[in-house]
């Protein structure tokens, strides 16, 4: 049966708000459970961005995501005006895009003055087509198609080069457009392999040797010297990523040192290096014991080590780049689920079954993740028992949140999830073809339709059915 706390300890789901402030400017979005905007209404009701989460999903239905824009961009100005208070220099704060990239996501974001990065040719297109300037726009991957790279070069984007196959085939490309027409050489940064352990999941450190991404720093000199004579190739910096969800501070220290290095060892083979990407990684609080710098403190860390050590090595400031995702967008976003079932298996633990999972959350199946919940209808109620969150989805593993701690539910409540504006709708599927949730953007009380509901047909709208078969 479901366990029951002691008195003092039977929290309601009022433990995750803030209290009330209308300026939300200095509170650290990636420090909160909760977006900026959660109020409990006199209903007793979750409230986010001025909407009442209930009356969401009347309308809109479950699962549906529910993104708070004042936290975005609370988020985004808060990078933003600390890179430039910060670093002397120039600077441009990138969103990392694979977190969630949608046309309503990419535009608030071009307009709080942010770039773009992107990992393949639809996120590209998305953010082209959002309106975002080409020249904020940095395509990365470690395996791009000759079409990708194509549609970069012809919109004008920056083409983060990941290894050596990539540079032959754009110095192919390049040398093919120089045939044809008088065109421009291809803007390109170099991503290297800064060999910087940080502790988070393995399949998200990437700055380690042992990773799939960038070229080896033996390969250094090499590189350079091969890249100093292309003239179809116009190198204007460099970049490196250690990996994401890190609270340590030192390993970004560790990785603005090594990047400023580099910057001298490219001057020595003539390259004019201005530009520096130093990554992104900072983590969020998924948890109460999640303990992550703020947005500002990471800042800090980042601009004064790189002004430091170029002042040490007698070097000009680059412009400083950097490309938060998740530390943008994850707190901005919650899920909201409907209750269904429930099994009690004695002794052991009780189940209590949501109408998505697996297919709109795939993060705690593939990486153990784990998050909190509260009731929406039930802000109040203190939480009484613990209970097993499973998934609709035919897998024994579809299991959202183990031991949530929850007042007790029934059918039909409104559950919601935290933190889930990063890689939850962007690593979403149509696993046992469910169709995809829907997703609204909540600000000033009004709610506004950003990513429609999924339908039966749309599952089948790229079906091909032979002939023979009919």
């Amino acid at each position: 049966m479901a366990l029951t706390y002691p008195v003092e300890l039977q929290l309601s789901g009022r433990q995750y708000l803030q209290p009330i402030n209308d300026n939300t400017a200095d509170i650290s979005p990636n420090q909160q459970l909760l977006p900026l905007t959660a109020r409990v209404n006199h209903d007793d009701h979750l409230e986010i961005g001025g909407c009442d989460v209930t009356t969401l999903v009347e309308q809109y239905g479950s699962p549906l995501y529910i993104l708070d824009e004042e936290t975005l961009r609370t988020a985004c100005r808060q990078y933003r005006n600390t890179f430039k208070e910060y670093y002397q220099g120039e600077s441009q704060v990138l969103y990392a895009s694979k977190a969630w990239n949608c046309l309503a996501v990419c535009a608030i974001v071009a307009s709080e003055g942010l770039g773009i990065d992107v990992v393949s040719g639809g996120e590209l297109y998305t953010a082209l087509n959002a309106g975002m300037n080409p020249s904020k726009i940095y395509l990365h991957g470690n395996n791009k198609s000759d079409d990708e790279l194509v549609l970069a070069i012809e919109s004008a984007c920056t083409i983060v080069a990941d290894n050596w196959h990539e540079l032959y085939r754009l110095v192919k490309i390049g040398g093919e457009q120089a045939e044809n027409s008088a065109a421009a050489p291809i803007r390109i940064m170099l991503r290297l392999t800064p060999g910087i352990e940080c502790h988070t999941h393995e399949y998200i450190r990437t700055g380690h040797l042992d990773s799939k991404f960038g070229f080896d720093p033996n390969d250094l000199q090499e590189v350079f010297a091969f890249v100093s004579k292309q003239a179809s190739l116009d190198c204007v910096g460099l970049h490196a990523h250690i990996g994401s969800q890190i609270f340590e501070r030192q390993p970004h220290r560790d990785l603005a040192s090594v990047m400023v290095q580099w910057l001298r060892d490219a001057a020595k083979h003539g390259l004019t290096i201005t530009e520096l990407n130093v990554g992104g990684g900072l983590g969020i609080k998924y948890i109460e014991s999640d303990d992550p710098p703020s947005i500002e403190e990471w800042s800090k860390a980042i601009c004064e080590v790189v002004q430091t050590a170029c002042i040490s090595e007698n070097l000009p400031l680059p412009k400083l780049l950097c490309e938060p995702g998740r530390s943008l967008i994850a707190t901005a976003c919650v899920t909201a689920y409907t209750v269904g079932s429930s099994k009690i298996v004695p002794e052991i633990r009780t189940y209590v079954a949501i109408d998505g999972g697996m297919s709109d959350n795939p993060r705690p199946i593939t990486y153990q993740s784990v998050y909190r919940a509260v009731v929406a209808n039930k802000m109040s109620v203190p939480c009484t028992e613990t209970v097993t969150l499973a998934g609709k989805h035919c897998e024994s593993g579809d299991i959202l949140i183990k031991n949530a701690q929850l007042p007790k539910t029934e059918a039909n409540d409104i559950l919601v999830v935290m933190g889930t504006g990063a890689y939850n709708y962007s690593m979403a599927s149509n696993y046992n073809r469910l169709p995809r949730p829907a997703a609204v953007v909540v600000a000033n009380g009004e709610a506004n339709l950003i990513l429609q509901r999924e339908t039966y047909l749309d599952l089948i709208r790229q079906d091909c059915l032979p002939e023979r078969l009919k």
